[in-house]
């Protein structure tokens, strides 16, 4: 399992010119999975997601997490972080979990997250997204279980 975190200020995805789930503050997390990957891991990295400390304190310090600072996250399905470009030019990806194997995963991931009190936009899974964000800092953080 991986997720992608970005330290986001509004942040909004997308479908079909409508927009499924927006957020004011927060996190902005892209979310993959391959095979093996189970309730474990998504536990594992839904604490670790939001006790990130990855937010200023008083003294402009990232010491804070997500809980201590009471933004939201939006979270976006995208089997292209296990795009492997090892071989040639074109992206495999071979080593994402397929849909109705990931699906569920990701729904679990939310309602973990969602668990902390955290409240969760998402985007549709599968859908062609659009997805934009002001990345805050940048600050961009790769999770791996």
């Amino acid at each position: 399992m991986r997720v992608l975190v970005q330290r986001s200020g509004k942040a909004k995805v997308t479908v079909d010119e409508k927009v499924v789930g927006s957020i004011d503050s927060g996190l902005m997390l892209l979310v993959g999975f391959t095979e093996g990957d189970d309730l474990e891991a998504v536990k594992h990295l839904a604490k670790k997601v939001v006790n990130l400390r990855i937010f200023p304190d008083e003294n402009d310090v990232m010491n804070k997490s997500l809980l201590d600072f009471g933004g939201d996250i939006l979270s976006i399905s995208q089997f292209t972080l296990y795009g492997d470009a090892k071989k040639g030019n074109r992206p495999s990806y071979i080593n994402a979990l397929k849909n109705d194997l990931a699906t569920p995963l990701y729904d679990a991931f939310n309602e973990e997250l969602r668990t902390y009190g955290v409240k969760v936009e998402t985007g549709i899974f599968g859908a062609d997204m659009e997805v934009s964000l002001t990345n805050i800092g940048p600050t961009t953080i790769w999770l791996e279980k």
